[in-house]
């Protein structure tokens, strides 16, 4: 469901029944680490080397200071699943998700605060650019931001209630949210104004695929994930997106690039699949 990588050789993936994996080679070998729960985890994120958390269904939110070695269960008021987080620091960090939940911590997860969404939609992803700066995106259109490090939130007018699974901002003013049946939205006023940009279906198409992950290496280069191992690329700033065609058959819900050379993506069946970039 989730993958990280920090750099190159070290990276994390987690998902159902509490798994999670570790990989120190690049991902020629990847290590079940034991996590202490088997509820569903469905994001990982490591701000350095040692500091990590991971977040999952009914309320988890997991934390390591070793590299993902060992993990420690963190207290939260809520069974609600947890689907997306982001860290600006490695005490500083929001997780998101059902019943429109977005926790703040300011001490690495020893405490969790609740900010008020003024929304029950689930939320899907989260991305803070600094302690300030975030966008939430999630079910029905949702997107929320804010510029105060999240004690106000403000909706979004967006012109579509598709479910919106991830956000990606390249710099303050660009970013990209996609969601279910081929949704992207394209913002260069931080937000403001967001340009529908879905992909059309093409002529083999028989349904819109289900866009699930979006990340940019750089201002021009991206790349989307989604259903059935569909990947997309753009090199021009998301003007156009190149279907890279099914990189597997399985629906791929995780993406990482630890540089602009390579990447990695995660989904179904305890599927890992590693992309080089050529230049």
């Amino acid at each position: 469901m989730g993958i990280y990588f920090h750099r190159a050789e070290q990276g994390w993936a987690v998902g159902s029944g509490g798994t999670i994996l570790k990989t120190v080679d690049g991902g020629k070998k990847w290590k079940k680490i034991a996590s202490g729960t088997t509820a569903s985890l469905s994001a990982v994120f490591f701000f350095d080397e040692k500091q990590g958390w991971a977040v999952g269904a009914n309320g988890t939110i997991l934390r390591s200071q070793d590299g993902g070695n060992t993990w420690h269960q963190q207290l939260v008021e809520t069974q609600v699943s947890f689907y997306g987080l982001s860290f600006v620091s490695a005490s500083e960090g929001w997780v998101v998700g059902g019943n429109g939940t977005i926790l703040h911590t300011k001490d690495g997860g020893i405490h969790w605060l609740d900010q008020a969404s003024k929304t029950s939609a689930a939320l899907y992803g989260v991305q803070f650019l600094s302690a300030r700066h975030g966008t939430i995106v999630g079910a029905v259109g949702t997107v929320l931001m804010t510029d105060d490090g999240g004690a106000t939130w403000i909706a979004q007018e967006m012109q579509s209630a598709a479910t919106l699974f991830d956000v990606y901002f390249t710099d303050v003013s660009t970013g990209w949210a996609v969601g279910n049946a081929g949704a992207i939205f394209h913002t260069t006023t931080g937000g403001a104004q967001w340009i529908d940009r879905t992909l059309p279906c093409a002529r083999t198409c028989t349904k819109l695929t289900d866009l699930l992950r979006v990340r940019f290496t750089d201002p021009q280069t991206g790349w989307i994930v989604g259903e059935r191992g569909m990947a997309y690329r753009t090199t021009d700033g998301g003007f156009t997106w190149t279907e890279q065609g099914a990189m597997t058959k399985v629906s791929l819900f995780g993406l990482s690039f630890p540089d602009e050379t390579q990447g990695w993506a995660s989904g179904e069946q305890g599927t890992i699949v590693r992309l080089t970039i050529g230049h």
